[in-house]
């Protein structure tokens, strides 16, 4: 190899980062060449270019002319990550793994008595089916499954058998084999597990407190006794699951400490047109909904959404340090490096520094016909420029997307508030 090229690309390897991640050989015109993960990018990357290697390797280095990386929350993100890239792409050397690993997802079918199950492929869904996941491992998969069919009960039988089965006997299916339920209450059933694999403790337990409410007034104390035992294992598991979420957010996104209070940013308009925004509040890990806030946007910003971003920001901080109240640990923005710019900007001119700002950049467009889940992947923007991707399912990372979604559906159903009052003349 020439030797100004080896030293320019061993300087490249010595400046990576000492943490999980995957990198990317590429050639002189970009193209790719090899994807592989480390626990240490630096060191990882590093190892090619000191010592004899095989032949294989070798010829690999020669050709190589650029290194890209990504960082990860962890070694199993990484090794999902580099998975899911291999099986896209294709590089030339990477044999091994072309064929060879699969991740495992959760697969809720369609028809009018939906199948629940553990696949390792992801096909092409029928109407009103999902996949979620991939989880990292067919062990945390199969547990999210014996709990949801716990609480639930779903059918897990590929054909529809003559006679009830097992689960039947246990309570732990409906039993749409024998007619016990109809098609109208199943879809009911499989809403309740679909809230539950998304994280949305909160609307699944007011959903089934208001079942609940509705068996008692009408005396079906067995009912409601089952509905209140549901709610009561969704809460403890809520209180768990949410501080797992938050020691999980604070180790991944490696805060000093446990993001208590989170607050996050969203923007709304079509066309520059009636454009608003939204503050969520999470405390705990939950919805703190008695601090939710609504921005109708004052200056004139036409299709800028940088500098609305900027302006609700600069509006809902300026406000707290006047009114002297308590700051959150971690302020998130819907949106990449743009947005998280600008909100740092709005941050600096209300006078607060040193708050974690994160951004969360929408999934990538296509990544569904590519046959990777639209869910899978989120990549992480940091203030101080760097990225992050996080991969499949974790504790941290539902947290975030149930903010982010929450803060999103806030700013939406506000901006269809003004376009109605809009419209009404109001």
């Amino acid at each position: 190899m020439d030797e100004e090229k080896t030293l320019i690309l061993r300087k490249r390897a010595a400046a990576l980062p000492d943490g999980p991640g995957v990198y990317f050989f590429k050639n002189a015109v970009g193209a790719l060449l090899y994807v592989g993960k480390a626990k240490s990018l630096r060191k990882r990357v590093s190892s090619y270019f000191s010592g004899p290697h095989p032949a294989r390797t070798a010829a690999l280095v020669e050709k190589t002319e650029r290194i890209d990386f990504v960082t990860t929350g962890s070694e199993r993100e990484a090794d999902l990550l580099e998975a899911s890239i291999i099986k896209e792409k294709q590089p030339h050397y990477n044999v091994s793994r072309k064929d060879d690993k699969t991740f495992p997802f959760i697969s809720i079918g369609g028809g009018d008595f939906p199948v629940v199950m553990l696949v390792r492929k992801r096909g092409k869904p029928e109407a009103g089916a999902g996949y979620y996941g991939p989880y990292t491992d067919a062990a945390s998969a199969r547990s999210a499954l014996k709990i949801v069919r716990r609480l639930f009960g779903f059918r897990s039988c590929a054909k529809l058998p003559k006679k009830p089965c097992l689960y039947s006997r246990l309570g732990l299916c409906p039993v749409p084999c024998a007619g016990r339920i109809s098609p109208e209450d199943y879809a009911a059933v499989i809403r309740r597990v679909k809230l539950f694999l998304e994280g949305n403790y909160e609307i699944l337990i007011a959903d089934l407190s208001a079942r609940m409410e509705q068996a008692a007034g009408e005396k079906d104390f067995e009912a409601a006794a089952g509905l209140r035992d549901q709610i009561s294992a969704l809460s403890a598991m809520r209180a768990g699951g949410s501080r797992r979420e938050l020691d999980d957010l604070k180790r991944r996104l490696r805060l000093k400490s446990v993001p208590e209070r989170i607050e996050a940013f969203d923007i709304s308009c079509i066309q520059g047109r009636e454009s608003c925004g939204s503050l969520v509040s999470f405390s705990g890990g939950g919805p703190d909904k008695h601090n939710y806030r609504r921005f109708r946007i004052k200056q004139e910003q036409g299709m800028n959404d940088f500098a609305m971003m900027k302006e609700v920001v600069f509006r809902r901080y300026s406000r707290l340090l006047r009114e002297n109240l308590p700051l959150p640990d971690l302020i998130i923005i819907d949106g990449g490096r743009g947005q998280v710019s600008s909100a740092l900007s709005g941050l600096s001119e209300a006078g607060v520094f040193g708050i974690p700002l994160i951004g969360i950049a929408k999934p990538e467009r296509g990544a569904a016909r590519r046959g990777r889940s639209a869910r899978s992947m989120e990549k992480v923007c940091f203030a101080d420029g760097r990225e992050m991707v996080f991969s499949g399912e974790s504790a941290g990372l539902n947290l975030l997307r149930r903010i982010r979604d929450e803060a999103h559906r806030f700013a939406v159903s506000y901006h269809r508030l003004l376009r109605n009052k809009k419209m009404l003349g109001k």
